[in-house]
């Protein structure tokens, strides 16, 4: 079993549209609702697997009860956690070149009490489970080492921490020494304090991450595929896609192969690309299923070229960081 901790649900409603025009009244060709939030999204990629997963979030109100119940309905065990905060609604628009302009809520905020209460539901159901992965951004109210804190409480039970998240909760937790670190390219860059523009770079900054403190560093590029970094070494993966259709979401079922694919002994860089891969082709916030994988187009290259240049340099300029960098 996997379980999942996810801080900031939501649902997430998907709207597909012809083209965006600001200002104007646009009119929608489909709409999805779907439960959101990077852990729920691991917990459902899981279970369109058969492969058992547990939901650990907070739920407030109408909008909590309806995401609990869509989670229930995929066969998701669920372990709700009663908090006073709203649950948040998200909104995607979806154009048809595969574009997403998304609208995240900021979510309800979490008291020490509730937070009290989510690491105690983490516990009680994390016994023998195979992987804890604790992912999203930290709703207002919840203090930067939080995921530090539940690393530290979840090493006594040997069950390992996989970690998606960014900013100050993943510069905190990194020297807690989660067993698996998932960032994608611009929190990369954030935590190395460069561009990463080319596949040396993100080598070199997912090298910084291991040696900060992180067992593994999965590293999603993106179009470009993805780097994983580990004790054995460095591997580079590309699964390319045909049509792009919405990319929410591809980074937590990259994650959520990883994990299935690593607790059944199978190459889990290979399942991340095709599970990442199919969701980038579905639409609105769907998990791929079995019948949406496809593993031969997926490349694994085990000497990566560190002067490969990557697509989409980064737009805003970085600031230097105090983080050590390799020469």
């Amino acid at each position: 079993m996997i379980v999942t901790l996810t801080l900031n649900p939501s649902l997430d409603r998907s709207i597909e549209i012809a083209s965006f025009d600001r200002g104007a009244v646009i009119r929608a060709s489909a709409t999805r609702l779907d439960p959101g939030g990077k852990g729920v999204n691991v917990a459902r990629a899981l279970a369109e697997h058969q492969v058992k997963a547990c939901a650990v979030l907070p739920r407030s109100g109408p909008d909590g009860a309806q995401l609990t119940a869509l989670l229930q309905q995929d066969g998701i065990d669920v372990s709700p956690v009663q908090v006073d905060g709203a649950t948040r609604s998200n909104v995607s628009l979806v154009e048809p070149d595969g574009t997403v302009t998304k609208i995240n809520e900021p979510g309800g905020r979490l008291s020490a009490d509730d937070l009290d209460g989510i690491i105690e539901a983490v516990l009680s159901v994390a016994g023998g489970a195979d992987w804890v992965v604790a992912c999203g951004s930290l709703p207002p109210g919840v203090p930067d080492d939080f995921y530090a804190r539940l690393c530290h409480l979840l090493s006594r039970t040997g069950v390992p921490v996989a970690l998606d998240t960014s900013g100050p909760a993943l510069r905190a937790a990194i020297p807690a020494v989660p067993a698996l670190v998932k960032p994608n390219r611009d929190e990369l860059a954030d935590f190395a304090g460069y561009r990463i523009d080319t596949l040396g770079a993100a080598i070199t900054a997912a090298a910084t991450m291991r040696r900060t403190g992180a067992g593994m560093v999965l590293a999603s590029l993106g179009a470009d595929g993805a780097l994983l970094v580990s004790a054995e070494g460095c591997l580079y993966g590309e699964a390319p896609v045909a049509q792009r259709r919405n990319s929410v979401g591809a980074g937590d079922a990259m994650l959520a192969g990883f994990l299935a694919a690593d607790a059944a002994g199978r190459d889990a860089l290979v399942e991340a690309l095709a599970w990442g891969a199919a969701a980038v082709s579905l639409p609105g916030s769907r998990m791929p299923g079995p019948d949406d994988i496809d593993r031969s187009q997926v490349r694994i290259h085990r000497d990566p070229d560190p002067e490969r240049v990557l697509h989409e340099a980064h737009r805003t300029p970085l600031i230097p960081s105090e983080t050590e960098t390799l020469s």
